[in-house]
């Protein structure tokens, strides 16, 4: 800089806008395949049910089987803090969230399973089972639904290898087709394609998706989830990641990466006593897909555990205890959502995740204010931690972990305020 102030440059303006040109489609690529975090609300979990056993009261039967084997072994706070290893302060509010979270809203997100859980059919049984799942799920969204509903529901169907292709194809048509001539796609609907190893499979469900809609529109209207269950989805014979393509080829339909623990361990060779989603090859995968998802709104499900909370209490006690170290390490890994396979999973279920939001809210509330209020602290958080901070915060409030005063109080922040800087708006 000169004495008078002005300022020297090198650079003349051509240059700068030659370079402009040139990143002009890298800008461009790197919006559409990284939007950031979608506006939408991801559940703590799903329930897979096989479709010969669902009706139109599972839900609710789920909540009373849980809300019971909670009365049995855990009916209180200072029973929750003791079986659990919780703070006794935090176990009450916890306590009480998890009965009312039973009785309101004990399932998030369902999905009808006629995959691993349903096994193989004559096709008459199937098609009636398909049409079945369809009734019932439109029945669920229907306006002024009784009883518990799930914020999201539907099926897992049969996965695209040769040996079940069509058959999973035709399930799919049937459960669609059925739903469009009912009342139309509810906004809850969510599909499940399991067993993908290659994102040739994942081009093909999005060919079936664009079918639909051209006879029943909107067009993009269907969306899907990848399940990670083959060592092939991980890394491919090429030696790339193939999950980071299985997104590209869903062009904008994937909705989410859900980690099969079973069937990816056994594929891995892991013996059938040590097969776990804390086992160091389920962590490699997890951490994989959860770099190839980073930034593309597709969102991350953990898988489950096979160990059931029945029998006796010493029996249920060890299994919720397994259970909740789980969830809280899922929680702690950026795993938000995980699969329930048994009523007595639930319990565990909302005692980790109200757990990690509570005991968090007043930190995460104080660092958010003090960055919002740019009034320092003790701590220096960049924009992207801010970001974090504010989708934990909402994360809580969706699954009914803190109310809206409480994260108020914490952080001097409402929702919308909240969805802006998480970068939640829509665009």
């Amino acid at each position: 800089m000169s004495q008078g102030g002005t300022v020297s440059t090198s650079f003349g303006t051509s240059v700068v806008e030659e370079i402009s040109r040139a990143l002009a489609p890298v800008d461009a690529d790197l919006a559409r395949r990284y939007p950031g975090e979608p506006p939408t609300r991801q559940p703590v979990h799903t329930v897979y049910v096989p479709a010969d056993t669902i009706t139109a009261s599972t839900v609710r039967e789920w909540g009373e089987g849980a809300l019971a084997l909670l009365d049995a072994h855990a009916p209180d706070a200072g029973a929750l803090a003791q079986v659990l290893g919780m703070d006794e302060g935090l176990a009450g509010p916890v306590h009480e969230r998890i009965r009312e979270k039973l009785r309101r809203e004990p399932v998030e997100d369902l999905r009808i399973d006629f995959e691993d859980g349903y096994g193989p059919r004559p096709d008459d049984e199937e098609d009636a089972a398909a049409l079945h799942a369809a009734h019932l799920v439109a029945a669920a969204f229907a306006p002024g639904a009784g009883g518990p509903v799930p914020a999201y529901a539907g099926i897992r169907m049969k996965c695209m290898e040769a040996a079940v292709r069509d058959r999973g194809i035709r399930t799919l048509d049937i459960f669609l087709t059925t739903l469009a001539e009912n009342g139309g796609l509810p906004g809850g609907l969510v599909l499940t394609l399991p067993k993908v190893s290659s994102p040739e499979q994942v081009g093909a469900m999005v060919r079936l998706c664009e079918e639909f809609e051209k006879t029943h529109g909107p067009a993009g209207r269907l969306g899907f989830e990848i399940q990670i269950e083959t060592t092939q989805s991980i890394l491919g014979p090429d030696g790339r990641a193939t999950v980071a393509r299985m997104i590209e080829a869903a062009g904008g339909r994937a909705t989410s990466l859900h980690y099969g623990t079973f069937d990816y361990s056994a594929a891995c060779g892991i013996s059938a006593a040590h097969q776990s989603l804390d086992h160091p090859a389920a962590d490699h995968a997890k951490a994989v897909m959860q770099v190839a998802a980073a930034g593309t709104g597709v969102r991350l499900s953990d898988g489950s555990t096979n160990v059931l909370p029945v029998g006796g209490r010493e029996q249920v006690h060890g299994a919720w205890r397994l259970h909740h170290a789980l969830v809280r390490r899922s929680l702690a890994r950026a795993y938000y959502q995980g699969w329930d396979m048994h009523p007595g999973h639930l319990p565990t279920r909302y005692a980790a995740v109200y757990a990690f939001y509570r005991e968090g809210l007043a930190r995460a509330g104080e660092r958010l204010a003090a960055y919002a209020g740019n009034a320092g602290g003790d701590v220096m958080d960049e924009p992207a931690t801010a970001r974090a901070l504010s989708n934990y915060l909402l994360r809580g409030l969706e699954c009914g972990a803190l109310s809206p005063a409480e994260v108020a109080t914490a952080s001097g922040m409402g929702r919308t305020a909240l969805d802006t800087l998480a970068g939640r708006t829509q665009g």
